[in-house]
């Protein structure tokens, strides 16, 4: 549901209207700890952008500034928590976020564990403690626990040998809104590390896109190209990481320096 209502009160998490309505969502990923290049980002016209806490040197107050950057923006403010680590959810949640990247999910329990991880009770397990996200939203605590467990999106991360024997069973879980096939913990996993035209890898990812494009959730993916991005949208994609922070800057800086050579 992208839109969720109570009274005259609404909650909307613009990426799931997208989504909804069949649309592409294109994104990219935040490692750096800084609101300012959240903010920066979040102007240029990204659907979405992802705070990782995962291998990101991100604190949890630095996470709320970077969440609060995109305030005005278009850009929907998601969070990657560690593996394993579903206790964060209640933190990037609280803190404003509207979704959640779950990485390493490798069974149907995994993701069944971190689906409830963003639900309040008695759908799911989440902790009550909206203390700063409704004010980001102009909400009353109590107006936002109504409405949150709708709102939110749930990805799921499929970048495991494991995760590819069981997506079919991942993929019938209730409540993932996207399953992101991520290459390079998949193809290290697979023992064929950065190799990503070999067969092993190309038949994994064949086996998990089917899987997901045959579920309710819609499929995501690592693009590192504008070139690769138009080529995964033609094949069903919807969700688009576009490279990363880092990988961004540094490649904007050296067009700059080759356009000077001569």
């Amino acid at each position: 549901m992208a839109k969720a209502e109570r009274g005259m009160v609404t909650f909307v998490n613009p990426l799931k209207t997208k989504l909804a309505n069949g649309g592409a969502a294109i994104g990219t990923m935040v490692t750096m700890p800084s609101p300012h290049l959240m903010q920066l980002f979040a102007a240029s016209g990204f659907d979405w952008l992802l705070i990782d806490r995962e291998h990101g040197a991100i604190g949890a107050e630095t996470m709320q500034a970077m969440i609060n950057a995109t305030t005005g923006s278009g850009a929907t403010p998601l969070v990657r928590v560690p593996e394993d680590e579903l206790w964060m959810v209640k933190t990037a949640l609280d803190a404003g976020a509207l979704g959640v990247f779950f990485p390493f999910i490798i069974n149907a329990g995994q993701a069944s564990a971190a689906v409830a991880s963003t639900f309040y009770p008695p759908k799911g397990k989440r902790g009550f403690g909206p203390f700063y996200a409704p004010s980001r939203l102009g909400l009353s605590m109590g107006e936002y626990a109504a409405l949150a467990d709708d709102a939110m999106l749930r990805v799921m991360m499929i970048e495991h040998a494991d995760a590819i024997e069981n997506v079919d069973e991942i993929m019938q879980v209730p409540g993932i809104d996207v399953a992101f096939i991520a290459p390079f913990d998949l193809s290290q996993s697979l023992g064929v590390a950065g190799e990503f035209e070999h067969p092993k890898f190309l038949k994994a990812v064949e086996t998990a896109e089917r899987a997901i494009l045959a579920s309710p959730a819609k499929l995501g993916g690592l693009a590192p190209t504008p070139e690769k991005g138009r080529t995964m949208l033609d094949h069903g994609y919807r969700f688009l990481m576009m490279a990363f922070d880092g990988l961004i800057i540094e490649g904007a800086a050296k067009n700059w320096l080759d356009g000077l050579a001569d």
